[in-house]
């Protein structure tokens, strides 16, 4: 499973690898081994300077102390990077949308419980699509590589993982600079998916029918869909 994260980055042997949540280093030993240069982020002092000490003779791998959620992943990279983590399932949706901060890694390899993976990748319409679907599948293109059976890890846990893999779009469907608002409707949106559309746009917007009703038609939006 380790070695399907590192093959599906790609070739990085003159790229810088970003990883997070090295922990011990099961992954890290990998990618040290592949990387042009390796950044790990690691919120755990005691690991980190088991990590420092384990890759010291190491000078491509750099180990950051700090939580990845107050990171800026481009900025300690330096430039184009690639990403890969074995994310904690507590607050693997946070992590995934810190990594869709401009700019974007040109690749983002996740391990990740298979009930979120099926989420992000689920097609509209599809009893899983929601906000999380609608939310990535504008910017980036999501693929499931493969099912992780509970005894591949120790303990095994209660739950499938699989392994994500994330692109950029080719095409921008949203400009960056309505990318927040973007998240922010779409969230206000799934949060009523029962409604109709023009009741959504109306509580979302603080509209009247009538503004609300403009508003949908020239989206070219039925006012009767749901979320």
């Amino acid at each position: 499973m380790l070695d399907a994260i590192v093959d599906a980055l790609g070739d990085v042997s003159q790229r810088t690898v970003v990883e997070i949540g090295p922990g011990r280093g099961a992954l890290t030993d990998r990618l040290v081994e592949r990387a042009g240069r390796l950044v790990a982020i690691e919120v755990d002092r005691d690991l980190v300077q088991h990590l420092r000490a384990r890759y010291s003779g190491r000078a491509n791998v750099e180990i950051i102390e700090g939580d990845v959620l107050e990171t800026n992943l481009a900025e300690v990279a330096g430039g184009p990077f690639v990403l890969a983590g074995n994310v904690p399932y507590y607050i693997t949706t946070p992590i995934i949308f810190h990594a869709l901060a401009l700019p974007r890694p040109d690749v983002a390899v996740y391990l990740v419980q298979k009930e979120v993976a099926d989420r992000m990748a689920a097609p509209p319409g599809d009893k899983t699509y929601g906000a999380l679907s609608a939310n990535l599948q504008a910017f980036v293109q999501i693929e499931l590589l493969r099912k992780v059976p509970p005894g591949s890890f120790n303990p095994p846990p209660a739950v499938d993982s699989a392994v994500v893999r994330v692109t950029p779009r080719d095409t921008v469907v949203v400009p960056p600079p309505l990318e927040a608002r973007y998240r922010s409707f779409v969230l206000a949106a799934f949060g009523l998916r029962r409604k109709q559309l023009l009741r959504v746009v109306r509580t979302v917007g603080a509209l009247d029918a009538e503004r609300a009703l403009a508003v949908v038609h020239a989206a070219g939006l039925d006012p009767a869909a749901r979320p």
